[in-house]
Order: C-alpha cells, then sequence, then structure tokens
C-alpha cells in the first residue's frame, strides 16, 4: 500500500499547486470538494473495513474451505460468480470483503469469480443500465460477459493456483 500511497500523494500534491499557481482560488475550491466527498465515503469505507475484518474472525475456516475455498473447485467459482454479481457498492465495499475472504481460506479462482462477476454483471446496477441504455443493450451486454467470470475463475485456478497471496 506504500507505493499507491505516494503516487496519489504526489499526484494530489502537484495537481493542487497546478491549480494554485493558476489562480482564481481553484485550489480552495478543489479542496473544499475533496473534504465534502472524504465525510460522505468515510462511514462507508469504515463499514466495509468493519465487515472485512469480522468476516475472517466470525466465518469458520472449515466453511469457508467447504464452500469457496481452493478445494471447492467449480462449486465455489459459481459461488463466488453469484455472489459477486449481488453484491452492492463500489470498490471500498467488494474489494476489502474479497481481502477478507483471501484471508481465510477462500479460494484465488473464486475470489477472481467473484469481482469479476461483481464488475461485468452488477445486478443492482441493472435498473439504471436498463432505465439509461434500454433492455435490449443490457441483455446484449450480459449475454456478451456471461461465461466470463467463471473462465476467469477457472483460469485463476488452472494457472495460479500455486501463487500465495498476502
Amino acid at each position: 500500500m506504500l507505493i499507491p500511497t505516494i503516487i496519489m500523494a504526489v499526484l494530489a500534491i502537484a495537481l493542487t499547486l497546478i491549480a494554485y499557481f493558476k489562480g482564481g482560488g481553484e485550489h480552495i475550491l478543489g479542496l473544499k470538494s475533496a473534504g465534502i466527498l472524504l465525510l460522505q465515503i468515510i462511514p462507508l469505507l469504515l463499514f466495509a473495513f468493519i465487515i472485512a475484518g469480522m468476516i475472517q474472525f466470525i466465518l469458520p475456516t472449515e466453511i469457508i474451505s467447504r464452500w469457496v475455498g481452493a478445494e471447492s473447485g467449480f462449486k465455489g467459482i459459481m459461488i463466488g460468480t453469484v455472489v459477486g454479481s449481488l453484491m452492492p457498492g463500489g470498490p471500498f465495499v467488494s474489494l476489502p470483503m474479497a481481502a477478507g475472504l483471501l484471508r481465510v481460506g477462500a479460494g484465488l479462482g473464486t475470489m477472481v469469480a467473484l469481482l469479476t462477476s461483481w464488475s461485468l454483471w452488477a445486478i443492482v446496477r441493472l435498473p439504471m443500465e436498463v432505465g439509461i441504455m434500454g433492455w435490449k443493450f443490457t441483455l446484449i451486454r450480459l449475454a456478451s460477459t456471461f461465461f466470463f467470470p467463471p473462465i476467469a475463475g477457472l483460469i485463476a485456478d488452472k494457472f495460479f493456483a500455486g501463487v500465495t497471496i498476502t
């Protein structure tokens, strides 16, 4: 996490300096906007991290291993696919949860399938997509991406099974 944090810090400072030297007080407006966004996101982050932390201690490792662990095979990949498609929230919710599940024994393929279906299918996003893009487009997109999450999970299981995730 150190390298991404340093990169984001350098970008934030550079953009603030650019806005400052541009004049007109844009840097103040930008910092105020950032503060408002921070206040809106902090509760979501806090609760997502609490959930991710609690998953590691509340869910028995045996249950995780049996249902979504590396030895769960295709069943675990399909469970990850379904759970990911139903998971609400953005990356601030889904990534900490997936990381917490990985720490307690969830399989790599299952978590790849979970995050792939979360990003491609997102059932909770479908009403908005249908409203904006129309039902024909939405059905075409879903049909075009239908097999990707399980395939991604199988690829992860087959080619990266020996990789240790820390």
